[in-house]
């Protein structure tokens, strides 16, 4: 599959899981936000419901008392303001009167019926006298007992608010009116006044969750003065809304999930692609390290076999020291490869001893002085380790040291060739820096130098030879011996590798 398909693919799946999620974001708050909104409805007509109540009780609990009264000390009790009574009586008797006069023609059918029978024509005008005398005594009657009634929840709403509300009863009625409309949860209530003063709260009260209080308020028909202010908190509010998240949560990581499956998936993709790219280039790089031995030991077999060619001791001495060359360098790449499938899944059969490590380099450095030399450089050592003594392979620590040291001779740049080796102590660690002045790596390789098969693309110009296994195989090695490699460069400046060994007391 095409590499664009795979991005478009990709693409596509990120998209849909994207607008899944977010689909089931939205389809969470706008579950959470009616929750809410049905909860808050709830607690809002629960409470309009017991302020009403309120109402009705202490309109119920003033008239019994001040009618009780008038029945106890005769018409007139002094439980009612007689005097202001009166007054009201005396403003308000015509209006009674144009009252009764208006409700004649309506009410006297239903009082006849109500009261007397249908009588003769001889007495039908002496019936509609009565008639109408009793409707205007009964329009008249009624609005006295409006008076009585107006005077006695005047009285009872000139109280203080503390006398005006049964608190036991406020109490029993929340719990109902809460219970009536689903709300099975611990509440806690104040009473105020309108001007914000506190004249109760109850017994238990707790203060959690008092900031998304809900508010009602008490006796509104009251001057402002006179009303009271309800405030009702729920310190388990959340608990229904949690519910509601339980419920949505488990499809929400299920997505997730999902999500981070196909992300991992396509990571996998990408990465095999790029070691389907990685194995074709090396593939060409293996086809290009062969092909020049290859071709010189085919060379030199065909002048050997070619009996026309004059073969003088030089000349045989020339094409078997190329065919041993050859064949030498050829078994070499193949060991390489060997090798290095041998270390990637167990660690190198090692033989760590005691080494001299300022030795190993100097030895080392003697013999790569003269390749080095041949490219008009020179090498530097800077051997300060003091206790340079640690447990290595020394054949295979030679050969890290080697490659590193090959490297640098293999990107050299233009200038003069300068390779630096240096060794010092540090924290109970001896550490190794090989440095250079080549043409450097980008910071965005220098992190897959040491990944198998990796190699820094140098253009079209395929003047560097390898497979990409040294660093990989130098890597392994250190790794073997619980030590610690890393590289600093810059590009056209230069290159710096630092190996960290640990030494044992």
């Amino acid at each position: 599959m095409k590499k664009s398909t795979i991005a478009i693919l990709s693409i596509l799946m990120g998209i849909s899981f994207a607008s899944l999620l977010l689909l089931q974001m939205r389809y969470m708050k706008e579950l959470l936000d009616t929750r809410r909104l049905h909860f808050e409805e709830s607690v809002n007509r629960s409470l309009y419901t017991v302020a009403h109540e309120l109402e009705i009780a202490e309109a119920k609990r003033y008239l019994e008392e001040g009618l009780g009264n008038i029945n106890k000390t005769g018409q007139g009790a002094p439980i009612i303001n007689i005097d202001s009574l009166n007054n009201i009586n005396r403003k308000t008797t015509p209006h009674a009167i144009d009252s009764a006069r208006i409700l004649t023609s309506t009410t006297s059918t239903n009082i006849s019926d109500k009261y007397f029978t249908k009588k003769n024509d001889v007495n039908a005008d002496r019936a509609r006298s009565l008639q109408e005398i009793m409707a205007r005594r009964y329009a008249y009657e009624r609005k006295l007992l409006d008076d009585i009634i107006y005077t006695i929840l005047y009285t009872a709403s000139d109280r203080p608010l503390q006398q005006r509300i049964d608190f036991n009863e406020l109490d029993e009625l929340l719990r109902t009116e809460l219970m009536n409309n689903g709300i099975d949860l611990d509440f806690h209530f104040r009473v105020f006044t309108s001007s914000g003063r506190e004249v109760y709260r109850c017994q238990d009260y707790d203060p959690e969750g008092e900031q998304y209080c809900h508010t009602e308020t008490l006796f509104k028909n009251d001057p402002v003065q006179k009303m009271g202010v309800l405030k009702v908190h729920f310190p388990e509010e959340s608990k229904p809304l949690s519910k509601v998240l339980g419920f949505m949560l488990p499809p929400f990581l299920f997505t997730i999930i999902l999500l981070v499956t196909f992300v991992a998936t396509l990571i996998i993709v990408f990465r095999q692609k790029k070691l389907t790219e990685v194995k074709n280039d090396f593939i060409n790089n293996m086809t290009h390290e062969f092909k020049t031995p290859i071709s010189s030991i085919s060379l030199a077999a065909q002048m050997l076999a070619d009996d026309t060619v004059k073969k003088s001791p030089q000349m045989m001495k020339r094409l078997t020291t190329t065919i041993m060359d050859e064949t030498k360098r050829l078994r070499f790449q193949v060991e390489k490869v060997l090798q290095l499938s041998l270390y990637e899944n167990q660690k190198a059969n090692l033989r760590p001893r005691e080494v001299d490590i300022n030795e190993l380099i100097a030895g080392v450095v003697h013999t790569f002085a003269l390749k080095v030399e041949k490219h008009g450089g020179k090498i530097i050592t800077d051997l300060k380790a003091e206790d340079p003594i640690i447990s290595v392979d020394d054949m295979h620590f030679t050969n890290v040291i080697f490659n590193l040291m090959d490297n640098a001779v293999k990107y050299k740049s233009d200038a003069q060739l300068e390779l630096k080796v240096c060794t010092w102590n540090e924290n109970g660690n001896l550490f190794i820096s090989i440095q250079d002045n080549g043409i450097g790596i980008k910071k965005e390789n220098l992190k897959k130098i040491f990944e198998k098969f990796y190699r820094v693309h140098t253009g079209n110009v395929h003047d560097v030879k390898g497979f990409g296994l040294g660093l990989a195989y130098v890597k392994k090695i250190i790794n073997d011996h619980n030590g610690s490699i890393y590289a600093e460069s810059e590009l056209g400046i230069g290159t710096k590798f630092i190996i960290k060994m640990p030494q044992e007391n």
